[in-house]
């Protein structure tokens, strides 16, 4: 269950090159899905603007629905859905209905208030797999109308014996098309030999690894499954060595200038604008109707005292 208490999150500090460790801790979502949470943790709520990251299955399923997430309202963010396998039909309050398979994107920029449910079709492929990420949107921007876009195609930056498929911002002087606010970089990075790769970085950005399967090691030090690894800033890139099919996530971007506070499925800025929030929810005002076969989840208890 998530906390009564509104989350802190102070603005990222710029820092030199280290190398930090975060293990995620595991979940559990509505509909009874299982997910490790590598962000937010206590001592790293940020990486430039990514402010979320839940890493769920691999699962192989019969007649079951693994995901059954039903309408629920989000404020001051965009969400990023990136599946690796399988399939999930996204619906939202602007009437937007889209299925997404693996290799598509579906992005979504709530905000100052938009509503979904994100489910396992009907007709499906018995697996499911894949990242759920949330970004702060700055403060020119988090008001403003929500909207949803979808894309099949992503583009690819070889780098060596591995890919990159660019989610959001730009690396190695590619950038994806999908609409970003801030300065920043959301990559899936896939090893096709067995190898070094050299992952060029952005010195003004905060980055980060999360290794989601394979064996891959910076330097000597051999990344560990469901867990967030904080590079700093002050790189101009990195050197893994990695096993052919392994597979991890590099999110960055420059250290977030801004305080923000983080509960339930709202980022804003001060307590009264989160409780204004759930209110609107709660009395079905503001974020709109989701045509979803089912129940919306009602908001959990709130305490605007601030977690730091």
């Amino acid at each position: 269950m998530p906390s009564a208490d509104v989350l802190e999150c102070p603005p990222g500090a710029t820092s030199a090159p280290v190398l930090e460790s975060y293990p995620a801790r595991q979940a559990t979502l509505p509909g009874e899905l299982i997910v490790r949470r590598a962000l937010p943790r206590s001592a790293r709520r940020l990486v430039g603007p990514w402010c979320f990251l839940d890493h769920y299955g691999p699962i192989a399923f019969g007649v079951d629905r693994p995901m059954a997430i039903g309408p629920h309202p989000h404020i001051g963010l965009q969400t990023v859905t990136w599946l690796l396998e399988g399939e999930v039909l996204h619906r939202d309050s602007l009437g937007s209905e889209q299925l997404i398979r693996p290799g598509q994107l579906n992005l979504m920029t709530a905000g100052s208030g938009i509503a979904h449910s994100e489910e396992t079709p009907g007709r499906n492929s018995g697996r499911l797999h894949g990242v759920q990420l949330w970004v702060a949107l700055p403060d020119a921007r988090r008001r403003g109308a929500p909207g949803f876009e979808h894309h099949d195609e992503l583009p690819v930056v070889v780098l060596g014996g591995a890919q990159a498929v660019i989610i959001l911002g730009e690396l190695g002087g590619t950038r994806s098309p999908a609409t970003a606010y801030s300065r920043m970089v959301g990559a899936d990075i896939v090893a096709r030999n067995d190898g070094d790769v050299h992952v060029p970085l952005d010195r003004a950005f905060e980055h980060a690894l999360f290794l989601i399967d394979g064996d891959v090691a910076l330097v000597a030090h051999a990344l560990e499954p469901s867990t967030l690894y904080y590079l700093g800033t002050g790189r101009d890139g990195v050197t893994l060595t990695a096993r052919r099919g392994s597979r991890l996530l590099l999110l960055g971007g420059l250290p977030f200038g801004e305080r923000i506070l983080m509960w339930w499925n709202f980022v804003g800025r001060t307590p009264d604008e989160i409780a204004d929030a759930r209110n609107d929810w709660e009395q079905g005002t503001r974020f709109g109707s989701v045509a979803y076969d089912g129940e919306r989840i009602p908001a959990p208890p709130l305490s605007l005292r601030a977690q730091r």
